[in-house]
């Protein structure tokens, strides 16, 4: 709730952390397209990078301002959080995104997100038949995987003109986000099911779902090296040993009860691989090049 005293607006606990809930994933997506720009051969253009992080953080609070089952369960702390404020923020934040990406000629990237998530609420109508994708079987993940990577290649797609770059970039960062977005699934496996979007954890349960994400992740670097080796994508070896390190690492260490440790550095191994683990190969690149 906002509340207005002597003329000075305060926000309450919840208003405060809803709009601040996705500020560490926007970042984390600036990063990502950085990599991306990397992978390209591309030079870096900061105001893409912004605009794209607007767009993610819009997208994201978006998703939190709307109240929905699974949400009750999932993000108990944001209850009574004011959705004005929320949708204000959302706004706000899509314009400047936009605008920064329109005015570089860059038009379907500002809406795919949006379009991609009414796609997955509604579905697609076919004739008389109308094919709905919410609450299958993984099917959440590999929407906010295709969301994501798709954003991210039309970005890139922009300013590179070799369709099999941007269509490697387009893969293996929606298997990278469709991983991360598992993993932030284990912790939210109550909520899903009360709300009947069978996630992959919810279904296979921990440890077959750890050995499908495994797979991806080998599969992605996989990909990304054989793209290297045939001069699909640039010479980034410090960030892929970097990014298939951290997570393999992550995911063969990682439990949903180190959610509730009592060291910080076990509650924040999860967000750390998650949003981080970009920035740290962007941190070690620059050590060995100085």
């Amino acid at each position: 709730m906002v509340k207005i005293f002597s003329g000075v607006i305060t926000m309450d606990s919840p208003t405060l952390q809803l709009l601040n809930s996705s500020t560490v994933v926007a970042l984390s997506g600036a990063l990502r397209l950085h990599v991306a720009f990397l992978f390209a051969g591309l030079r870096p253009i900061l105001p893409d990078y912004l605009a794209f992080s607007f767009i993610v953080y819009a997208t994201y609070t978006l998703d939190r301002t709307i109240s929905c089952k699974e949400d009750a369960i999932n993000r108990r702390e944001l209850a009574g959080a004011s959705r004005n404020a929320g949708f204000a923020a959302c706004i706000v934040a899509l314009l400047l995104g936009s605008a920064v990406l329109f005015r570089e000629g860059i038009w379907l990237a500002p809406v795919f997100p949006f379009i991609v998530g009414y796609i997955y609420t509604r579905g697609i109508r076919i004739g008389n038949r109308k094919l709905r994708f919410k609450g299958g079987t993984g099917v959440k993940n590999v929407i906010i995987g295709i969301t994501w990577g798709g954003t991210m290649a039309l970005i890139v797609g922009r300013w590179c003109p070799a369709i099999g770059t941007v269509g490697v970039i387009f893969l293996f960062f929606t298997l990278k986000v469709f991983i991360t977005s598992c993993v932030n699934d284990f912790k939210d496996i109550e909520g899903d099911m009360a709300a009947g979007i069978r996630t992959l954890p919810a279904y296979l349960g921990e440890n077959p779902t750890k050995a499908v994400l495994i797979t991806v992740l080998v599969g992605s670097y996989a990909i990304m090296v054989a793209a290297l080796l045939l001069s699909i994508i640039r010479d980034e070896w410090v960030l892929l040993s970097t990014g298939f390190l951290i997570m393999l690492g992550f995911l063969l260490v990682y439990t949903p009860s180190l959610e509730q440790s009592s060291r910080m550095v076990c509650r924040k191994m999860r967000e750390f691989a998650i949003s981080w683990e970009a920035g740290v190969g962007l941190v070690f690149r620059a050590c060995l090049a100085a």
